[in-house]
């Protein structure tokens, strides 16, 4: 039986959709799902609940996750710059494109300008692949774990000449944090800054953010954002959180998360965000 919980609004209903981010929240340092979680969403999706996953990663590296919670709804994957179809069982290869609202080359090379000025070290994300400097600090790390899915090029300006999905930086916590007050009054009206962890600060388009992909997805799927749970952990979830029905934040997330969300669960230790999809699903 659903439970019922009030939703903003004044409106009380059943959930009908859950959008749960991935690192820190589904997976760990290990990168691996709990039990728990495996078996909380696999419920959630056998009694008729969509359950999608909304991440800052490339749709296909949350793909093996997707398809171990046997999950059927589209993948919003690069902070919501891309979004793709769940292929069918069994299918090789991604799903069908559905959306990709890319970064113009202009506004990327500001971007990565902009983070070596301020002592990031920058590299990109284009549609299913990692494009990295031939320098880059952990060029041959990315390579060893991203199974081909990644470009190391000698000139990372010389390669933009598109659009391109996402500008991703990496730098020493909790630099890439104090930095986005900055990046986002720079960039304003040409970009959006978000931080997906302490260690990354991140670019995409203007109108690009995990709440909006989580609003495309409710309304392809005609559910009502008010019947929508969110659940995640980091700065590039706070649209998320704040505009579903019901937003959870994981504890370790940053006080502005927190501040947001109707509910902050249990540690990722005990399983939290099981918890919350067996409590409000």
């Amino acid at each position: 039986m659903t439970t019922r919980i009030p939703l903003t609004g004044g409106r009380t209903g059943r959930i009908r959709l859950v959008a749960l981010d991935l690192d820190g929240t589904l997976v760990g340092d290990d990168l691996r799902i709990r039990p728990r979680t495996v078996a909380a969403v696999r419920a959630a999706v056998e009694v008729g609940v969509a359950v999608a996953i909304v991440t800052g990663r490339m749709t296909s590296s949350a793909l093996p996750y997707a398809r171990e919670l046997g999950l059927r709804v589209p993948i919003v994957g690069m902070q919501g710059a891309l979004i793709r179809e769940m292929p069918a069982a069994g299918a090789q290869g991604l799903g069908r494109l559905l959306y990709h609202r890319p970064l113009p080359a202009a506004v990327v090379h500001d971007a990565l300008a902009w983070c070596r000025d301020h002592g990031l070290d920058p590299h990109l994300n284009h549609l299913e692949r990692m494009v990295i400097p031939a320098a880059h600090s952990r060029a041959a790390e990315y390579v060893r774990f991203n199974l081909g899915r990644v470009a190391v090029v000698p000139d990372l300006d010389a390669w933009v000449r598109h659009p391109v999905t996402k500008v991703i930086s990496v730098g020493n916590p909790p630099t890439p944090t104090r930095l986005l007050p900055d990046a986002r009054a720079d960039f304003a009206g040409r970009a959006v800054a978000t931080v997906s962890h302490p260690m990354f600060l991140e670019f995409v388009a203007p109108g690009v953010s995990k709440g909006a992909a989580v609003g495309w997805l409710a309304r392809r799927l005609g559910i009502d954002l008010r019947d929508t749970l969110a659940i995640g952990d980091q700065l590039n979830d706070l649209e998320m959180i704040s505009e579903v029905g019901f937003g959870v934040a994981m504890p370790h997330g940053p006080a502005d998360l927190r501040a947001v969300a109707n509910l902050v669960a249990p540690p990722f230790e005990e399983d939290g965000a099981a918890q919350g999809i067996e409590a409000y699903v």
